[in-house]
């Protein structure tokens, strides 16, 4: 299981964020994975399948990843998809107004159903008919359900690491803390 997610397809090619610790320990929400492996490995692999074997563009996954980073407050998903996210071409204005909530400047009819729908998921659960039809057509049946389900999983995570207490790495701040605050 260690193996799988240290060195995996997510430690092969640019490193954006740390998979792991100076002592060699996950990071973020692979630590509570590894103590469940039964369940913890059927989790790393969605993930996995998320990440690298989706029908999705790069670009769409990290606008949906950073959306909903975004709207949970989730400081480790947005620190690790952040750079991601400029790697798929995301400017950095794109990446201020994502953090803002906000649609980007640079965001095509794709880009913004791909946030309005990300948005509605986290918080209604739901998607409106008018999203769902429009995904279909824009996305494909298979990349609507895909965004669905890469949504649900960063939620699931984003529970994991607040129920575990799960700390950024060492050296990086909030990116959600407010000027002034302890966070």
């Amino acid at each position: 299981m260690y193996d799988a997610i240290a060195r995996g397809p997510r430690a092969s090619g640019p490193q954006h964020f740390r998979l792991t610790d100076d002592a060699g320990r996950l990071e973020g929400p692979f630590n509570a994975l590894v103590i469940a492996p039964g369940v913890g490995g059927a989790v790393q692999g969605l993930g996995s399948a998320i990440r690298f074997g989706s029908s999705l563009p790069t670009r769409l996954r990290e606008i949906a990843t950073l959306t909903v980073a975004s709207a949970v407050r989730s400081d480790f998903e947005w620190y690790a998809h952040e750079g991601i996210g400029r790697a798929a071409r995301l400017t950095d204005e794109d990446i201020v107004s994502l953090h803002r909530g906000e649609p980007g400047p640079s965001f095509d009819a794709t880009d913004l159903l791909v946030q309005r729908a990300t948005q509605t998921l986290v918080r209604q659960r739901t998607l409106t008919e008018g999203d769902a039809d429009e995904g279909t057509r824009l996305l494909g049946a298979s990349g609507l359900v895909e965004l669905v389900l890469l949504v649900g999983y960063y939620l699931m995570l984003d529970l994991s690491m607040r129920a575990f207490h799960t700390p950024l790495p060492s050296g990086q701040d909030s990116p959600f803390a407010q000027p002034g605050s302890q966070e």
